[in-house]
């Protein structure tokens, strides 16, 4: 992403978050001093002094304006970020959205659907949920969330219909640009923060249209004066709200421009779609409640503002990412059909399975651990194409179970069922104890469906089940987790890939909350690192072999700690499943630069012997999305074919 890394981009937008907190604070000096100056004039107006102006206004009329506009500022304020706190989704629902069902038979939203899929598994994101704006028939688009793995992207139904795969694929690149730089925490934020400066305004409207319906239209002319004082100084309000969101937003629109092309190599793309925008009479233009609010959001300009826009010029925007576009010619092409196209995964046929275990295969790994690091959060179209040959290769069958919440939980449970038969049934006597039946005929039901998954392919159908488990009563989200928790501890023996599943899965349902920017340095959590430390390296040897297995794992464990610098190896051979859910837990408040070094550190382990084995790629990529470090596919070179045992 511009030779910059998903770990700096989050330490700038915690940068951005105190900028914003700082050009916060002044504009609301700037409207007190306002207020102030309004309130002083109207004192003089109703009671005039000897003629000292407003020198001679009384220290306590300032002191009772200030503390008022510092009261509604600071409630408004708490007011917004609280309804906030459910995150993208009520953003969404705010600005009008719907969430696109899951089985949805509208052939727009499936190729919508479809894009945001195989972006969020190119990416290593948890799958956004999808929404669109079936009231806009302009041409527009935002992401929203406080994390990487609870987020939103919603579209217009403009863009559905008017933008071809290709464009749409760049929009929707362009969103998980700002997902991926931790631009949604700080766009979430903004919105409560700036809500109190704008609110004065909304005062000011209401004293005017109350004076204005007063019979007594002498005695309603005070008020109409003070309210249309409230109103201009709303307006100051609006000027900073608008300043700080175009301080904030602008450059970093330039960014997720450069980004869609990296992600899709293809410039034309956004280009394309910007063009589409400029062509088009109803541009980016949203007509609902929030648009004003939201704007900082938004892919283009939702309001009209000449002044301080969130959003650079269009026409500036596409000589950024294709200098060479020559808008005439490529809408002749595009109306000819004749503009490259992507091939859709939906098109895709299944590939017939290889008939080796894929779980044991590995391949050299010719990159350094910081090399490694920096695939976390990266994109890149060879991922992208990768992900769309992965999901062609998962049987339709499954593609459809998941699509539902009774049948996505059911295949949640089937990808954790042992191979074996008499393992399996236990596991589901298991259920059956717990008091599932009926979840586990279901897991039964879909077993055939996964029993031949390679690793490879676990999360990818993990993230492909967890839209439908997340929109599930709350009692079937309970009940999954129970019986997910049953089926690893039926056989008296938890197996590392089991409880990464489990922690991912109770991690992704858990009730959505506003998190602080984390900070902790992994000097202060060094015990943490090295449990998770040992349980990676575990991951590929055996513990308790003898000689030259011995000799790997401490060699693996070894560079692990190396890499991550001042970290002292763990002194024990076995480690309990609650130490490391403290551990996993506990690493996530870590500041960016510093999982950066933890990042570092595990693929060190793992790739000590100069290769990554499937299932310990997989398990990297599990360990990076709890702890909402995104790992794309790792051995994307490899033909899904051969991984589907």
């Amino acid at each position: 992403m511009n030779g910059v890394s998903f770990f700096e981009h989050q330490q700038l937008a915690r940068r951005n978050s105190r900028v914003m907190v700082a050009l916060f604070l002044l504009s609301v000096i700037a409207v007190v001093l306002v207020v102030d100056v309004v309130v002083g004039a109207g004192y003089l107006w109703l009671a005039p002094g000897p003629g000292h102006g407003l020198a001679g206004v009384p220290r306590g009329v300032y002191a009772a304006g200030a503390g008022l506009v510092l009261g509604v500022i600071l409630v408004v304020t708490l007011v917004h970020i609280a309804r906030l706190a459910e995150g993208g989704a009520k953003l969404a629902r705010l600005i009008g959205a719907r969430e696109v069902a899951a089985q949805t038979a509208d052939p727009l939203e499936r190729r919508f659907v479809n894009i945001v899929e195989e972006m969020a598994i190119a990416s290593g994101v948890r799958v956004p949920r999808a929404f669109v704006m079936d009231d806009e028939r302009s041409i527009n688009a935002f992401a929203a969330g406080w994390s990487v793995s609870a987020s939103v992207v919603a579209v217009t139904r403009g863009a559905l219909e008017k933008l071809t795969r290709d464009e749409l694929q760049a929009v929707v690149g362009h969103e998980f640009s700002h997902i991926l730089n931790g631009d949604m925490a700080l766009n979430v934020r903004m919105i409560g923060v700036l809500a109190g400066i704008v609110a004065i305004g909304s005062i000011g409207t209401f004293l005017m249209r109350a004076a204005g319906e007063s019979d007594d239209w002498k005695g309603a002319i005070p008020f109409f004066v003070a309210g249309l004082a409230v109103f201009v100084v709303g307006y100051v309000g609006l000027f900073f709200a608008r300043l700080i969101k175009a301080a904030v937003s602008r450059q970093r629109e330039f960014l997720a421009d450069a980004s869609a092309v990296q992600f899709t190599r293809n410039p034309e793309g956004i280009a394309g779609a910007l063009d589409q925008i400029a062509a088009s009479g109803a541009g980016t233009r949203i007509v609902a409640r929030y648009a004003e609010e939201m704007s900082h959001m938004f892919f283009g300009s939702s309001v009209r503002v000449r002044l301080f826009d969130t959003h650079p010029p269009l026409d500036e925007r596409i000589r950024r990412v294709h200098p060479r576009f020559d808008a005439d010619d490529y809408r002749k092409r595009r109306e000819a059909g004749l503009t490259p196209l992507t091939l859709p995964a939906e098109s895709m046929g299944t590939v017939t399975p290889a008939g080796r275990r894929a779980a044991d295969i590995a391949t050299a790994w010719g990159r350094t651990p910081t090399q490694s690091a920096l695939l976390v959060g990266a994109l890149d179209r060879a991922k992208v194409e990768y992900a769309s040959r992965l999901l062609a290769a998962l049987p339709s069958d499954l593609r459809e179970t998941v699509r539902t919440a009774d049948g996505a939980c059911a295949v949640l449970l089937a990808l954790l069922l042992a191979p074996k038969e008499e393992v399996m049934r236990q596991q589901l006597q298991a259920l059956e104890t717990a008091g599932l039946a009926e979840l586990a005929q279901r897991a039964a039901a879909a077993w055939p469906l996964t029993r031949n998954l390679s690793p490879a392919f676990h999360l990818p159908v993990i993230d492909l089940a967890l839209p439908a488990v997340k929109g599930a009563p709350d009692e079937a989200t309970a009940a999954l987790l129970a019986g997910i928790e049953a089926v690893i501890n039926a056989d008296r023996r938890i197996e590392l890939h089991e409880f990464v599943v489990l922690t991912l899965v109770r991690h992704q349902l858990a009730a959505p909350e506003r998190r602080q920017p984390a900070s902790l340095k992994l000097v202060h959590l060094r015990e943490h690192a090295a449990v998770l430390l040992s349980l990676v390296a575990h991951a590929g040897t055996r513990p308790d072999a003898a000689g030259p297995r011995a000799e790997a794992l401490q060699s693996a464990m070894q560079a692990g700690a190396d890499a991550m610098g001042d970290i002292t190896l763990p002194q024990y051979h076995q480690l309990s499943f609650e130490q490391a859910h403290a551990a996993l837990a506990a690493l996530k408040q870590l500041a960016p630069l510093q999982k950066a070094l933890l990042m570092r550190g595990l693929f060190a382990a793992v790739t000590a012997d100069g290769a990554i084995r499937v299932a310990e790629a997989e398990l990297m990529r599990l360990v990076g999305a709890v702890l909402e470090c995104p790992l794309p596919p790792l051995l994307d070179e490899m033909d899904p074919a051969a991984l589907a045992f």
